[in-house]
């Protein structure tokens, strides 16, 4: 591949400044937009969000009380403010416009749309209320506007959640860290005042395998063992039979797994004894539970508990099945949360899908039979890592498309970009929203989080929203 210096000597010659076009404001979206300004001199990005504001799971899927790993947020507004780069926000690519219609007015479109649905459980019962998906409820306490009536009925006093993942450690976390350390954060408003009248005391964090499976990482594990107000309830013999394969394990599953038998080994203090008496709250790892249906109570009315199916592992390491062993366990409680993964929808009918990977086929980020689309992130590799991994894959989409434009398979013939599809938004009365519209949102928001103390508050009203902006 041309040095980036190559790279500046051959667009230098072009007349033609490829327009560029990339859906999906998140990490994805961004990194891609950010390798291909700085790599090439011309280059006109394009961003389109259906969001009226940027910055996707950055802003609605990272904890509250996890404010460092927002701070990319920084490196992505500098982005947004290259006088190359422009954010159409409050676009929904799909039905306000068709990719086709992208592909006639820019050079290249990328797909970083993310993964925006949850995977179901499919079992008896997951329509009742009081059962929500993870992503839901991260979405609601985060000032998703979609998720912003989502009124969690937090009145019970044991939850469950269905799956061992990060996700699902956050949401844990949440419903369990005492409200006075929460009003320091970006949470909403309203998440706040539910949370402040919650009755949970416990929270059961289940998954299919066993403990050297489990998906979550050691910083979020030492989060919970640490969290003021609740004790772990670890079984011990969860892990026994363990240390041979906890001793071969790579070094941060090993270092994960220490932990835990630690903490399931440690016999409660004297004060730790007083402690529990104090600190009500508690949290467990149930491993090797699969969910088989959901009980609801007498009237039929909402979630009573649930029935999981006991499992035995077939194989070992991170390959092992989980498999029935025929025994079943009925577990009380009144929330469930499915934390089993997100998932990507197609976008449109002209974009190649897979539904059973849940991505768009690709080969480094090319569209498979669609030359001149591209994709990034999760839509390209499934809803798996954390930001630095979509910033590693988003820069090898942009290497790629860069590399097509250098070897002539994206022709340059004459495309103007967003003057071709801003007059197509204004005929189907859609409003795009710029950058600077997010930043009077911004300020707004950040105004009125000082006010009561908090980093801000974010606006979750989308009317509300578009009256600041016009304001």
């Amino acid at each position: 591949m041309a040095s980036i210096g190559g790279f500046r000597q051959l667009f230098s010659t072009l007349e033609l400044a490829p327009h560029i076009c990339v859906v999906g404001s998140g990490p994805a979206g961004f990194y891609t937009a950010q390798h291909l300004l700085k790599h090439h001199p011309q280059a006109q990005v394009d961003i389109y969000e259906k969001q009226l504001v940027p910055f996707g799971l950055v802003r609605f899927g990272v904890a509250p009380d996890h404010p460092e790993v927002k701070n990319v947020i920084n490196t992505f507004t500098q982005t947004a403010y290259s006088p190359r780069c422009a954010f159409r926000g409050n676009v929904t690519v799909g039905r306000d416009v068709s990719v086709s219609e992208l592909q006639e007015a820019y050079h290249a479109v990328v797909l970083s749309y993310g993964a925006e649905d949850h995977r179901t459980l499919g079992i008896p019962g997951e329509e009742l209320p009081g059962v929500i998906s993870a992503r839901d409820f991260v979405g609601w306490y985060n000032g998703l506007p979609e998720n912003r009536k989502l009124a969690p009925n937090l009145n019970c006093d044991t939850a469950l959640i269905l799956g061992q993942g990060n996700v699902a450690l956050d949401v844990a976390r949440i419903l369990l860290t005492p409200t006075e350390l929460l009003e320091k954060t970006d949470i909403t408003a309203e998440a706040l005042k539910v949370l402040k009248q919650s009755q949970v005391q416990r929270v059961w964090i289940v998954g299919r395998r066993g403990p050297l499976q489990a998906a979550f990482t050691i910083k979020e594990l030492r989060e919970m063992i640490n969290l003021p107000g609740s004790q772990p309830l670890l079984d011990p013999t969860d892990f026994s039979g363990l240390e041979e394969l906890i001793k071969e394990a790579p070094r941060p599953r090993k270092r994960l797994l220490e932990l835990l038998v630690r903490t399931a080994l440690k016999p409660p203090e004297a004060k730790g004894a007083d402690r529990r008496a104090e600190t009500p709250r508690t949290w467990g790892l149930r491993f090797l539970r699969s969910p088989q249906k959901v009980l609801a109570s007498p009237d039929g009315g909402r979630v009573a508990g649930i029935r999981l199916d006991v499992m035995r592992l077939e194989g070992s390491g991170e390959n092992a099945q989980a498999v029935p062993t025929g025994a079943v366990e009925d577990v009380p409680c009144g929330l469930v949360l499915s934390s089993v993964g997100y998932k990507s929808h197609p976008i449109d009918p002209t974009v190649p899908f897979d539904p059973k990977l849940g991505i768009i086929p690709n080969s480094e980020g090319r569209v498979l039979g669609a030359p001149g689309l591209y994709c990034s992130g999760w839509v390209k590799r499934g809803p798996t890592g954390v930001i630095a991994t979509t910033m590693n894959d988003s820069f090898l989409t942009g290497q790629a498309l860069l590399q097509d434009l250098e070897e002539g398979v994206l022709p340059l013939g004459p495309k103007l970009g967003y003057a071709i599809i801003e007059p197509l938004l204004k005929n189907r009365g859609v409003q795009p929203v710029s950058f600077e519209d997010w930043e009077k949102l911004d300020d707004e928001e950040v105004a009125q989080g000082q006010a009561v103390g908090k980093p801000r508050e974010k606006l979750v009203d989308p009317q509300q929203m578009l009256r600041i902006i016009r304001h």
